[in-house]
């Protein structure tokens, strides 16, 4: 396996939008990178909330989820350029960009490291070749404080590696149960 530089990130991989990297003062940074692509976090949250409305207490069950454990929050229809998380809790969220991956691709995620300085880590398990869709981001506040998330701006990069041959079975060819999602997505076992 070979890491894609950005040159080969941008004819081989389909992202849109697509952001060139470059610096925007005051803005989390995002776009193509030297051997990756820092994604955006869009608008649309989840933030877990420990008190849920119905309530009763809840366990959190990746095979009978509750969305009544989440708050929903787009930042652009309530006019914010970014939501809060509460202490030691989490947000689900998506990303701007819609990503389409070759057969012979292997996309890795990492938090962005200013994000991660402020104690904030972010979870995407690996883009399997041939998955295509927005990406569901899970963002943790490891910290005793309230936390700030800014909608819009840079959250994490992906890693992109490609196989010496393509897979023998593809997400596409599995029809993997999160394919083509067109956002946030809620966990699902068939």
């Amino acid at each position: 396996m070979a890491v894609l530089c950005d040159t080969q990130i941008r004819d081989r991989v389909r992202i849109e939008p697509y952001a060139e990297g470059q610096r925007r003062p005051g803005t989390v940074s995002y776009g193509v990178s030297s051997y990756g692509y820092d994604c955006r976090v869009g608008s649309h949250f989840k933030i877990f909330t420990p008190t849920p409305r119905t309530g009763r207490v809840h366990v959190v069950d990746p095979k009978q989820f509750d969305e009544h454990l989440f708050v929903d929050v787009d930042t652009d229809q309530i006019g914010q350029d970014h939501i809060i998380i509460p202490p030691n809790s989490f947000a689900l969220a998506e990303t701007l960009e819609t990503f389409d991956i070759p057969r012979d691709v292997l996309v890795l995620c990492v938090g962005k490291s200013t994000y991660a300085r402020c104690g904030l880590i972010v979870n995407v398990t690996p883009l399997e070749p041939e998955w295509r869709g927005k990406v569901t981001l899970e963002i943790s506040n490891t910290t005793p404080l309230p936390a700030k998330v800014y909608a819009n701006e840079g959250i994490a990069q992906f890693i992109f590696l490609k196989a010496d041959e393509v897979c023998a079975v593809s997400y596409a060819d599995k029809a993997g149960k999160y394919q083509d999602q067109a956002g946030l997505t809620l966990p699902k076992v068939d």
